[in-house]
């Protein structure tokens, strides 16, 4: 499959695959679709999550800092 002359990349990359093909015969989809729902949905939605939980700890940090200060 992967041909990039660094193993390890080509064995992750390789093992990558598999594993989504194997999902998606679990799940009666093709392996575009599959890469479809984890690359244009979910990977976006979990880092907009991931954006606005990192700004809700910034700020409840700032207000602790404020109120160790005060």
């Amino acid at each position: 499959m992967a041909n990039s002359g660094i193993t390890w990349i080509d064995t992750i990359f390789d093992w990558a695959v598999i594993a989504l093909v194997e999902l998606a015969k679990f799940l009666g989809i093709t392996y575009e679709e599959i890469n479809v729902w984890l690359f244009c949905v979910a990977w976006p939605l979990l880092t907009l999550a991931l954006i606005f939980w990192a700004g809700s700890l910034w700020r409840q940090n700032r207000q602790l800092r404020r109120q160790v200060n005060a």
